[in-house]
């Protein structure tokens, strides 16, 4: 293999396109699949998925922890993704092949144990992949870079596992789909992690108890202000892309078919948007730059109150993609200079522990965004019943 190719980030954000496509197609789609298309009840449905949170948040930080442990002459992260390669692929797909003619109560318990094996081998991919970020990329500059980098891979894969994902499932059924997503996952991911060297564990200390070693990630207060900062803002990010079909149709007032046009505004102006970022972060200190990206995705949502149509909501769309695609490159920076500053501070480099903890923390966006969208869909079902009431009012003279 070419030595420009080990450790290139654009090697190593493969990985991130190979995790996302899966991902993508698992979010948007799993509930759909066992609920509309296997009539698999709500209740039930809901209990798997609630068992299946719980599940993750017990797991995360675990998995982070092992992980830091581990010594081979392959690395800490390699051996885990290695073994987690294969697994993934058979519980991604045992997800969407169900067997046929399983009752109700059987439907429940193949759906709830296909959920616990993927999320637990997702954990292990996501910690292990993320963990490498920080110790591969060193510094400002280098990590901004990657980080576009690997947020470009990402908004491409995010647009296959959404977009493609329905007319693949409507041309093969959803068992071949998965199938097809496995092995494109299987291929990327492998060569990902044939390009990645890992650093040698230069540590000669004891590795931290588990106790110790999460009092001390508990305990650092940057830690704290910048995952619960950046669990706001992720909030932004899921109410987005909930809300835009019902801004829309209530707002913009535009045909349902022109509702990917929208999103597209926001999503695929991302791309290009990340290495305008990576320009503005070469330019000033990695903080100051998250905050600044935080301080403009914040004002870059302000134009959708301003839309009126599918011009101006295009416009107000790509405005959030330019903020949107500062909050993603930007985290990367901050969080490679905690664990920097934790290696230096316990002498332990702790990366798998601080990347598990943080998506933890991170998964609480969910419930925030959830609550926003509650709110903002019976906002704008309010107003769009107050305009048929005027409509009508005025059609009668009133």
């Amino acid at each position: 293999m070419k030595r420009s190719w080990i450790n290139s980030p654009y090697a190593y954000s493969l990985g991130m396109f190979a995790m996302m496509v899966p991902s993508q197609a698992f979010s948007s789609f799993y509930s759909y699949f066992y609920v509309d298309k296997l009539g698999l009840g709500i209740g039930l449905a809901t209990l798997a998925r609630t068992i299946f949170l719980i599940w993750d948040a017990l797991n995360n930080p675990l998995f982070g922890y092992w992980s830091d442990r581990t010594k081979t002459r392959l690395g800490r992260r390699r051996p885990w993704v290695f073994g987690a390669i294969p697994l993934f692929m058979i519980s991604f797909v045992i997800i969407f092949s169900p067997p046929e003619s399983l009752s109700e109560n059987g439907l429940f318990i193949w759906f709830l144990a296909a959920l616990i094996l993927y999320e637990a081998v997702a954990t292990v991919l996501w910690v292990n992949y993320g963990a490498l970020f920080p110790e591969l990329y060193r510094g400002d500059r280098v990590r901004a870079k990657a980080s576009a980098i690997q947020q470009g891979y990402q908004v491409v894969a995010l647009l296959i596992g959404t977009a493609l994902t329905p007319i693949l499932f409507g041309l093969m059924g959803f068992s071949n789909m998965s199938i097809l997503y496995a092995l494109i996952f299987g291929v990327f991911m492998f060569l990902c992690m044939m390009s990645v060297r890992e650093q040698p564990d230069l540590s000669q200390s004891e590795p931290l108890k588990l106790v110790v070693a999460f009092r001390e990630t508990l305990k650092n207060k940057k830690f704290w202000v910048f995952n619960i900062s950046n669990s706001f803002a992720q909030t932004v990010n899921g109410l987005i892309s909930s809300i835009i079909p019902f801004y829309a149709k209530y707002v913009l007032r535009i045909p349902e078919e022109q509702v990917s046009i929208l999103l597209a505004s926001v999503f695929v102006s991302v791309i290009p948007l990340v290495f305008v970022w990576y320009w503005i972060i070469r330019r000033m200190d990695g903080v100051k730059a998250w905050r600044l990206s935080l301080a403009v995705y914040g004002l870059s949502v302000i134009p959708l109150w301003f839309g009126y149509d599918l011009a101006s909501g295009v416009a107000a769309g790509v405005a959030v993609g330019f903020g949107l695609a500062g909050f993603l490159v930007t985290p990367a920076m901050v969080s490679g200079s905690i664990i920097d500053e934790d290696a230096e501070r316990t002498g332990q480099r702790r990366e798998g522990i601080y990347t598990a903890v943080s998506g933890f923390i991170t998964r609480s966006s969910g419930l925030i965004s959830a609550l926003a969208f509650s709110w903002s869909a019976l906002s704008l079902a309010m107003r769009a019943e107050k305009t048929r009431d005027l409509i009508l009012n005025r059609r009668s003279g009133i």
